[in-house]
This record gives structure tokens, sequence and C-alpha cells, in this order.
């Protein structure tokens, strides 16, 4: 629960440092005063966005603190998973914003961002103002509180991931459709750059080697020529290489027993004897194998004409990617060829996971209507209790296609008078039946939800006395079992029944007007009660009234 709020320079308000207290607490103050601008403040909190237009003027960044103990609820999970540390004792969240528009927040001053926040919020803070009764005209608040009560969380998890899959697989279905029918279009075109490509028979690595024989080829008279200048050099009758390194070998071995230090260089120059005279061999046969052959030189070229060929047309740079680019359309050729079987599969997939999703939702439908059920009942209860005993209440469902939630669509019927047919709320319930029913649908669901802290936003507008100090009865049983309950409010009916009271007004001070809180004492209580009554002027009437009704706690 909310234990204590810290606002610093937001709008109209310098400075407030107030403490909160468990079970019913009610807040009041004249129209003005600022209740709406700590409302404010508190979404500011809960992870609503904003601008720096609510820095108050003169300063140069406001700040927003509040603490709450949360010992009572299990929160742990959620700080865990989103690596915050957990006091359970006092959890403190912290809002900052500067008028350069930047904005931070803090958990335990950990720096997190908004959407953290705001998640954190909504399991903190329920801010019930006027206009979240149109959340009546809403399918999807009025399926949430059905869900809320079948305790249905497990089974609609369930079901979303199925239809997830269903729907993940019908769009696969749809891609592998239209990629069909797109590739039987273009298929005569596939085969054709398959059959050409396949015909090049193609080979890796056979550019570079068809480009080095087209090269050597063109350049065989050259090579030939040389390869035969340098076998004579190395192997000619007349001073060859071959015989003069022959020659020196012989000379110097003459001389090697009376001469033992020369060994090593007669084994030098024999041995490059040798690699000289295999040098002039395998130049001899390298000279042999040159030749010019023109039909030779015209397929290679030939070849590499429909290698570069097919490279520019497909604006590719080597074999090895058109070798890919070939195999890529033969692959398509054969899901052309399969393209049926695979769709039967798929469509299979779809039909059985449409099967399991209308498992799932039936059994989902089946909880909803046994809370319905369980939800009349008691809202017509409820509602008996604020003063409209002729009122009739019903959960109509009808059935509709998959979606997110099921096949359900849930719409609350309503009808104050008898003989009036029953429509939906939105369309027939004044502002206060409204007003009732909320505060029947809230009070029903936090028995169900283990939410710390329920904020209502003036929830008596357009209901009366009488039936205001039974709303507030409703809120008092709602402060029950460890929630903290907080009624802003304009009837002195509810004012009297909160535990605590507090009071916004605003005072003028040398930097303007500052909006300001407290909470009142008994004595305090009993004039703010009776003035609410009675308006500015006290009467002993008044009084002796306010004194009647905080009697009442």
């Amino acid at each position: 629960m909310l234990t204590k709020l810290y606002i610093k320079n937001f709008t109209i308000i310098d400075t407030l440092d107030i403490n909160f207290h468990a079970g019913f607490s009610v807040i009041t103050g004249e129209t003005g005063a600022g209740k709406s601008i700590i409302l404010g403040a508190i979404g500011l909190l809960l992870g609503q966005r904003a601008d720096s237009k609510v820095i108050k003027t003169g300063s140069d960044r406001c700040v927003i603190e509040a603490h709450f103990d949360l010992s009572k609820y299990d929160f742990r999970t959620f700080f865990d998973d989103n690596d915050l540390e957990y006091d359970p004792d006092d959890c403190i969240i912290r809002r900052e914003l500067t008028t350069n528009g930047k904005s931070r927040s803090f958990v335990n001053d950990t720096p997190v961002s908004l959407t953290i926040l705001k998640v954190l919020g909504d399991k903190l803070v329920d801010v019930h103002s006027q206009h979240q009764n149109l959340l009546l005209q809403k399918d999807d608040f009025q399926l949430e509180v059905v869900d809320i009560i079948a305790c249905d969380q497990d089974n609609l998890l369930s079901y979303r991931n199925t239809y997830e899959k269903l729907k993940e697989t019908k769009k696969q279905e749809e891609t592998v459709r239209q990629k069909i029918n797109t590739d039987k279009d273009n298929r005569d075109y596939i085969q054709f750059q398959y059959d050409e490509l396949e015909k090049a028979a193609l080979v890796e690595g056979e550019q570079e080697r068809l480009e080095q024989q087209s090269e050597t080829m063109n350049h065989a008279e050259e090579i030939k020529n040389a390869l035969f200048e340098t076998g004579n050099a190395l192997s000619s009758d007349d001073n060859g290489v071959i015989d003069n390194l022959k020659r020196a070998g012989t000379i110097l071995q003459g001389i090697e027993k009376v001469y033992p230090e020369i060994s090593e260089l007669v084994q030098r120059l024999n041995s490059s004897y040798i690699e000289v005279k295999d040098i002039a061999e395998e130049i001899d046969t390298r000279s042999e194998q040159t030749d010019y052959d023109p039909k030779e030189l015209d397929l290679i070229n030939e070849k590499l004409d429909t290698i570069y060929s097919l490279q520019q047309k497909h604006h590719l740079d080597t074999v090895e990617e058109l070798i890919r680019l070939r195999d890529s359309f033969k692959s398509q050729l054969e899901d052309i060829e399969n393209s049926d079987d695979i769709l039967l599969d798929i469509e299979k997939r779809v039909a059985e996971l449409e099967a399991e999703c209308k498992k799932k939702a039936t059994a989902l439908t089946a909880q909803r209507r046994k809370a319905a059920v369980t939800i009349e009942k008691e809202i017509l209860s409820r509602l008996e209790t604020l003063g409209l005993t002729k009122v009739r209440f019903k959960i109509n469902i009808d059935e509709t296609p998959f979606n997110n939630n099921g096949t359900d669509k849930i719409s609350f019927l309503f009808s104050a008078n008898p003989g009036t047919p029953l429509q939906p709320v939105s369309e027939v319930a004044s502002g206060g039946e409204i007003a009732r029913l909320m505060l029947s649908l809230k009070a029903m669901i936090s028995g169900a939800v283990k939410l710390p802290t329920i904020i209502f936003d003036e929830i008596d507008t357009g209901v009366s006395g009488n039936i205001a100090e039974k709303m507030a009865k409703i809120m008092q049983e709602m402060a029950k079992n460890d929630r903290q309950v907080i009624s802003i409010t304009h009837l002195p009916q509810i004012a009297a029944l909160g535990s605590v009271h507090y009071k916004v007004y605003k005072e003028q001070t040398d930097t303007g007007t500052n909006s300001m809180m407290k909470e009142l004492t008994h004595e305090e209580r009993i004039k703010e009660i009776a003035q609410m009554l009675s308006g500015s002027t006290l009467t002993d009437a008044a009084l002796q009234n306010a004194k009647e009704l905080l009697n009442q706690i």
C-alpha cells in the first residue's frame, strides 16, 4: 500500500510531503484546490507520459516520489525478473522531470524504463477516475471483468499460445500460396534459366584455369622460343652449362685425394650438375608439349564467352555464384513440383490448430458462462444495496471468430425499470447508475485481484447522500483484507466514513498560489464536514450533523 507521497515543483505544488495509512481514507477540498493535480502526479509516478509543462514555473525540475509497503503482497518475482532490488517494507518509486524535456524513473534507486514503471504501477495502484466509467462501453473491459472472476488465466494463456501458432501457420499458408502462384506463373522462365546454366556445365575454378590456358596458347610461339633458347644455354655441345659443370666437377675430383678440403665443393658441383640437368630435361619436355592448337583455343574461348555472358546476364562475378544460382533454380523447380504436397501439409496443420483452438475456446466459454452467473447475482445484490431495487443486469455472451481472447463477445446489459428491455449499459444507464455499477464491479474485482491500493476519484458523482453513504460502506468493505482504498469526494456522507481524512487546499505565498494537503485532526474533520454540509457559513446544526456522521465510523 501507499505509505508516503512526496511532490516537489509540480504545477502549483511547491512541496507536498504526506503520509498515508491502511484502510479507507478520504480526500476532500474545494473544486480547483489541486486534487486532480495530485492525481496527475501519481499518474506520472505510475508511468504516464508527461512533458516539461508540468514543472512549476521558475523551477528547472520536478520530483515525485512514493513509498509502498509490499510486505503483505508477493512482488518478489517481478523484482527478480527485472533485476531490481527488493525491499518489501519500503519500496520507493521516483520520477524526475527536467525543463529540457528529460524524464528519469527509479525503483529503489535503480533506473528503469517507463515501460517497467507502468507495469509495476498497474500492479500497485488502480486509479478510478470519472472517465473510467467509459470503460463500460468497451468490450475488452467487460471481458476482462468476466475473466478475472472466472480465474481462467492459465487456460486463456494456453489458448493464446495456440492461437498465435494458428495465426503464424495461416500466415505461412498464405505465403506458400502466393509463392506457388508466382512460381507457377514463372515456371517456364525458371526452367529456361536453369537449362541455360545446366547446359553450360559449369565447374568450380574452371574460369581461372581456362583463362590461363587461353593466355598460354595465345603466346605459344613466344613460350616455345624461350624454352628452346634456355635449353640450348644449358645443354649445347659447344659451351653448355651442363657440360661445363660436369667438367669442373671432374677436375676438382682429381685433386680431392691430395686436397681433402675440396670435397664439399665437389659435392656441391655434383648436386648442381644433377639439378641443372633435371631442369634441362623438364624444359625439353615442356617445349615438346607447348603447341598452338587453333581448334582447342576456339573451344576454350567459346567456353569463356559462355561464362562471361552468363555472368553479365545475371550480374554475377564468379562461376561459383553462377553454380549457386543454378542450384537455386533447380530447388525452385523442385518446390514447384512438390508445392501441392507442401500446401497440403500446411493446410492439415491449420486444421489441427483450429480444432485445438476451438477446444480451448469452448473451455474458456464454459468458464465465462459460469462466472457470468456469479457476477450477475453479486452485481444485482450490490446494486440493490445501492438503491437500484428494480434493476436488471445480465451478461450476454455471443460467439465470434477466433481472436486473441477466444470466441466470446461479452456485453453487459442493463435495465433500470421493469418492462424496459435489456440494453447495453452505456446506452441506457444514467451517470449515477453507471457510477454505482462501476463501484460494484470494482468491489467484486478487488476480491479476486490482489491490488494494494485503489483510488476513487469522485465516483460518487450523480448520487444522493443516502446512496453515497452506502457507497462509502462498500469502499470500507473493500479496504479490508490488507487493501488500501482512497476516495476523493465532495460528499460529506462519504467523507465522514473514512478512517483518515485529508484536505487539499490552496494558499497564497510569496511565490504565488500553492496547492497543499494535510491530514485532518478530529476537530478539523468536524469543521470540514460541516462546511461540506452547509457551505462556508458554519451553523450549529451543520456542526452537530457532522459529529453525528462521524460517529458512524
